[in-house]
């Protein structure tokens, strides 16, 4: 097998805006009070989260098992549900509206690797999840992503794309199902 040449890789410009320091705390405040399936107390998650400088407004509410990799990166609207199991593994940016929900299980993932590279250099991509979103559980949400106002990602599916506001879109990749009609 031949070697890679790895002083060709350099991702120098992506940085989690955080010292070492600071990610090992959040390492260990994460796996005490939120990945531990044991702790359902959503008001001291909030806190946790707002003391590591994520933006999150009234009344969300944080289920056990939820993993969240950089608070920093997260801003989240009011009156969400952030359901058991949701990872937010959020290498750059990513804001949630409010009135909206992760069901179980559901993955905003903002980083890939570039498979094109020798390097396998890493690609980031901010996802915003605007106000009234519902991402369906153990759904997929890519990097780069924007979920337009109210719309629905079904079960299972897989967001590669934008997804129109007040669509409901379902499979992988994800495609338009139907309108959402909200009454």
């Amino acid at each position: 097998m031949p070697q890679t040449d790895l002083s060709q890789y350099d991702n120098s410009w992506y940085s989690p805006r955080a010292g070492v320091i600071r990610r090992l705390l959040w390492y260990f405040t994460s796996h005490l009070f939120f990945t531990h399936g044991l702790f359902p107390i959503s008001g001291l998650k909030v806190f946790l989260l707002r003391l590591y400088g994520a933006g999150v407004g009234k009344g969300v509410n944080i289920k056990p098992s939820v993993n969240i990799k950089y608070p920093w990166l997260l801003d989240v609207g009011d009156y969400v549900w952030i359901g058991e199991g949701v990872w937010i593994d959020n290498l750059t940016s990513v804001k949630i509206g409010s009135h909206c929900c992760l069901s179980q299980g559901a993955l905003l993932l903002t980083g890939n690797h570039n498979y094109k590279k020798k390097t396998f250099d890493l690609m980031v991509g901010e996802i915003v999840l605007e106000d009234g979103v519902w991402i369906g559980a153990k759904s997929l949400v890519c990097p780069g992503v924007t979920c337009k106002s109210h719309s629905l990602l079904n079960v299972g599916s897989v967001a590669t794309g934008d997804l129109e506001a007040f669509t409901i879109y379902q499979g992988n990749p994800a495609q338009k199902v139907k309108e959402r009609e909200l009454k």
